[in-house]
């Protein structure tokens, strides 16, 4: 959560970077591990740079008051470089290739220490006379032989460290004024002398120059498109610049060089006569010119014009102490005001810092924001409303460090009004807002608390003298209505004119307060009041002047700046505040400055007064709360006393209704038993009613059953009858153990019915026995649910008695109850009695249909098993069965071939043959014989008794089909009827 002012990478350890924040710490991050590796303190003031040696191990990073030297393995502080505070340092980095240090100082000294020692190796020479250049920017060529700089003007410094001197000076084109950022191309050729100088200038354009020929090989941005920062590859291949409108643009430098590596046209020069002398410093400057090739149809204008700057002789101190934070300079911003009579309104907040020279001390700004609200202004939303919160909340802020710095400003009543014009455009930064206070009232409001707690005299007294010097008619018409100082002077200067100018009227008039000297503030309102002379000369009412001097009038805010400038410049010196007052003195970085220019024992005073009545206050405020509570405590008391009673009448109607309630419950319960009685006959009739119906259903399915054995029985004797007279009358040809096997076979068919008939109507009767069982389970819970009932129903009962016997205290009550409770307990034995007899009841009758189920479950795989087994024995006896009807058949088929070769019916065999082919009977080959037919038995015509023994065994195969048929329809509606006892649908859990 805080701003980054610095990065720097290529650490020995390459997942590790260094980050400098804004609260002037240096942290160290792993980007593998994405944690915080260390956490290095120990500036006072934002690290702007961070220089990484080339091994990686080391690191120096630059303030303005300080550069320290760090162990990146250890993280522990290794050297501190201490400098005077009015020096300042720019910047402190490692040359690459060596181990020496390079620091540069604002005061244009540039020094090289050894690493390995910290001694100093040497010092740069001061450049020659009229080429004076306060250094702001920096770059040094690979092999660290060449030093580059540049600042506050179109000119650059070319210094060779191994001779430790100056060697040329490049003049940039007109349209540079000043260089913001230098960085040396690299070229993979070039050894690591660099040739080629990226110059970032002010007008957002980067401009590559070659310093041998100082040729203007190409340039990247332009006006519309600028580039606000940009940095080259370390293979000088690309270069990244971060825009002004945010945008991230690469360039390639291959594509950027294209046009310049063509070859040059042909050149004609002129060689003209040179000057008799040549200063020193202009046989250094050269010129830096286009080096891109200009066509015929190119205008003059479009040539890029270079001029000499006038060489400036070394600084004097008048130009030092004009010198100002940011690169600016004090009489070039009085130029420009004097000129436009204010500051453009988009850098205007960044020249009135740089002229207040704000020192931006973080850290006691801290300590002061950190005491809290002042108690003098907790309350301030009541005297001055402000709609917004923020604001409100800024002011309060401020008022509060203001009054912890000094213990004036919590009793001065126009602090307020003094600091809200700056607290409104300074909202978002506390701490300039703060500042810019600080200094006002340190500057421009001297001698003011002198008098405290009345108006500055002295100072009124001065602007008094003024007045009189310029303008004694206006002073005797306000001395002659009353119309002191501070009823014309005092109300402007402790609202600092917020009350009587507008917004833009009182931005410009600051702006010429903070561009001179502190009198000049004096000398602004002297110049309000004489400008207004026309209608303070109609004003002949002491109520009319205060309202003047208090809310906004037609005068031209122009004229009276100029006034005030004709004022400091008129006004003796006898008489003139500027002999009064003390020169500008921004406040000290580090630590503000002890501010007690007062008064003491007035504030003191004063302040125990404040606190004397403050304590009143509290006191009374105790004592008022402490009154509230006892009220409080009293009316509450007197609501728990109506409550109680409340209560007890709630109890006594409840008494009442319960006494009631018994008597309905008692009749009630003489109904339940006759509803019980009731139903427990309705019950015994159903149960009655079911069970003569399932006795009628069981003899309707005997009879059904013994009706459809009979038909069978009756259907099989005609059956058998039939065959026993065909038989009969085959007598000669069919065997007699055939007669015997077929009756076996319906015996034990007939066997497997009545059995399987049997097993049904056991299933059905286990069915019936357990829905039987169901319904008394069922008849049972509800007499437990009925019983839960009336168990619960008397315990509420009981603790409702017990509940208005404690009330009532009554003797003859609790003895009722005690044998209540004791009947209960009985009744409650019984219960729990019968309710394990129930379950030793139910888990017997659970265990016997368990052993039942275990038993039927066994009993229906040992019949599953026998019914198997028959069924092999059944077709064993089928498959014999028709082997002897094979073997019959081939010994008929025998017979008849023979007799058809004795005979002579070869004709009638081939016709038999023709009608078994229509039929699709298969026909076989037998050697030693014709075709003849041996699949179907009722094509065999050819003879009488081949023909009677395929009828046989024809209606043979009808008579079993039948029986087959008549088995799997009884053995369905038998189903149908009874589900199988372990049918998923009827299956019982225990």
């Amino acid at each position: 959560m805080q701003a980054c002012t610095a990065l720097a990478f290529n650490l020995r350890r390459k997942t590790e970077f260094l980050v400098a924040l804004a609260d002037y710490s240096i942290k160290c991050f792993d980007t593998g591990t994405q944690e915080l590796v260390s956490w290095m303190r120990g500036h006072e003031s934002s690290v702007s740079s961070i220089s990484v040696h080339g091994s990686g191990k080391y690191a120096i990073t630059t303030s303005t008051d300080t550069a320290q030297l760090w162990d990146l393995d250890t993280f522990q502080r290794i050297r501190k470089l201490n400098v005077r505070q009015s020096v300042g340092i720019q910047k402190v980095f490692f040359l690459p290739l060596s181990n020496t240090i390079l620091s540069c100082f604002k005061d244009n000294s540039v020094f090289a220490w050894e690493f390995d020692t910290l001694h100093c190796k040497y010092q740069l020479s001061a450049p020659v006379e009229g080429s004076v250049l306060f250094y702001k920017v920096f770059a040094v060529t690979r092999d660290g032989q060449t030093l580059a700089a540049g600042g506050k003007s179109n000119h650059l410094h070319l210094w060779c460290l191994e001779l430790k001197r100056l060697i040329k000076i490049i003049q940039m084109p007109e349209k540079v004024r000043a260089v913001r950022h230098l960085e040396f191309l690299p070229d993979s050729f070039d050894g690591g002398s660099n040739q080629v100088l990226g110059v970032l200038s002010q007008d957002n354009i980067m401009r590559f120059i070659n310093i041998e020929t100082c040729k203007l090989l190409f340039d990247i941005g332009s006006p519309e498109e600028g580039i606000s920062t940009a940095v080259i590859s370390p293979n000088g291949r690309y270069i990244a610049s971060v825009m002004e409108n945010g945008s991230l643009n690469l360039y390639s430098v291959q594509a950027l060089t294209q046009e310049g590596n063509k070859p040059p046209p042909f050149t004609f020069k002129v060689v003209e006569d040179g000057p008799k002398y040549t200063s020193e410093a202009n046989k250094l400057i050269t010129k830096v010119t286009s080096e891109r090739s200009k066509g015929p149809w190119k205008s003059k204008q479009s040539k890029i014009q270079s001029r000499l700057l006038k060489l400036q002789a070394n600084t004097s101190l008048e130009n030092k102490e004009n010198e100002l934070p940011g690169g600016l300079n004090k009489k070039r911003l009085q130029a420009l005001l004097k000129g436009f009579g204010e500051y453009p309104a988009k850098y205007r907040m960044f020249v009135w810092r740089s002229l207040l020279q704000l020192p931006e001390n973080h850290l006691a700004f801290s300590s002061l924001i950190d005491r809290g609200i002042h108690s003098a202004y907790l309350n301030i939303q009541k005297e001055y409303p402000i709609k917004s919160g923020k604001l409100l909340r800024v002011l309060q802020r401020t008022l509060s460090a203001l009054a912890h710095w000094s213990a004036i400003f919590a009793e001065t009543p126009y602090i307020p009004l003094l600091a809200f014009p700056f607290v409104k455009l300074f909202q978002n930064n506390q701490l300039i807002c703060f500042e810019v206070v600080a200094t006002v009232v340190v500057n421009f409001c001297q001698h003011w608390f002198e008098y405290f707690p009345n108006p500055p005299i002295n100072v009124l007294g001065i602007m008094e003298n003024v007045l009189a010097h310029h303008d004694k008619e206006l002073l005797q018409h306000l001395i002659k209505y009353n119309v002191t100082s501070q009823v014309y002077a005092w109300p402007l200067l402790e609202t600092l004119l917020s009350e009587v100018l507008t917004r833009e009227e009182w931005l410009k008039a600051f702006d010429n307060i903070f561009s001179n000297h502190p009198s000049y503030f004096l000398m602004i309102v002297v110049a309000y009041v004489i400008c207004s002379r026309a209608a303070l000369l109609h004003c002949n009412q002491a109520a009319d002047f205060e309202y003047f001097f208090h809310h906004r009038n037609n005068v031209d805010i122009n004229v009276v700046i100029k006034e005030a400038y004709h004022l400091m410049e008129a006004t003796p010196l006898d008489i003139h505040p500027q002999h009064m007052l003390d020169d500008f003195t921004p406040l000290p970085k580090g630590q503000y400055p002890v501010f007690n220019k007062y008064p003491v024992f007035i504030v003191n005073y004063q302040a125990q007064k404040w606190e004397k009545i403050r304590e009143d206050e509290i006191e009374y405020l105790r004592e008022r709360q402490l009154a509230h509570e006892s009220e409080a405590k009293a009316q509450e008391r007197k609501a728990e006393d109506e409550a109680w009673y409340r209560k007890q009448k709630l109890l006594q109607e409840a008494e009442e209704q319960r006494q009631k309630i018994l008597l309905e419950e008692e009749k009630l319960a003489e109904q339940r038993q006759r509803l019980a009685v009731v139903k427990r006959e309705l019950k015994v009739k159903e149960l009655q009613l079911l069970d003569a119906s399932r006795r009628r259903f069981l003899n309707y399915q005997q009879d059904q059953l013994q009706m459809e054995l009979k038909c069978l029985d009756d259907e099989t004797a005609r059956k058998a009858s039939m065959r026993q007279q065909e038989t009969n009358a085959v007598q000669d040809i069919e065997p007699e153990s055939q007669k015997k096997l077929l009756e076996q076979h319906l015996i034990k068919d007939q066997e497997a019915v009545t059995k399987e008939m049997k097993e049904e109507v056991e299933a059905h009767q286990r069915k019936v026995d357990l829905e039987d069982q169901r319904v008394r389970r069922l008849i049972e819970i509800d007499k437990e649910e009925i019983q839960k009932a009336h168990t619960v129903a008397e315990e509420n009962l009981a603790r409702a008695e017990q509940k208005h016997t404690d009330t009532s205290g009554r003797l003859q009550p609790q003895r009722r109850l005690r044998r209540n409770d004791q009947d209960r307990e009985k009744r409650y034995r019984e219960i729990v009695k019968l309710l394990h007899d129930n379950r030793v009841k139910e888990a017997e009758l659970l265990k016997a249909m368990r052993e039942t189920e275990e038993k039927k479950q066994e009993d229906a795989v040992q019949n599953k098993a026998q019914l198997e087994e028959e069924q092999k024995a059944a077709a064993a006896a089928d498959g014999h069965r028709k082997q002897f009807f094979d073997d019959k058949m081939n010994d008929e088929l025998e017979l008849a071939e023979k007799l058809q070769r004795e005979d002579g019916c070869f004709e009638r065999l081939r016709d038999l043959r023709a009608r078994c082919t229509e039929r699709g009977v298969e026909v076989q080959q037998v050697p030693g014989s014709g075709n003849i037919c041996l699949s179907d038995l009722s094509t065999l015509a050819s003879s009488p008794h081949n023909r009677r023994r395929a009828e046989l065994a024809r209606q043979e195969r009808e008579l079993m089909a039948e029986v087959r048929r008549l088995r799997r329809r009884l053995t369905s509606r038998a189903r149908a009827r009874h589900p199988p006892a372990h049918s998923p649908a009827t299956t019982w859990s225990p």
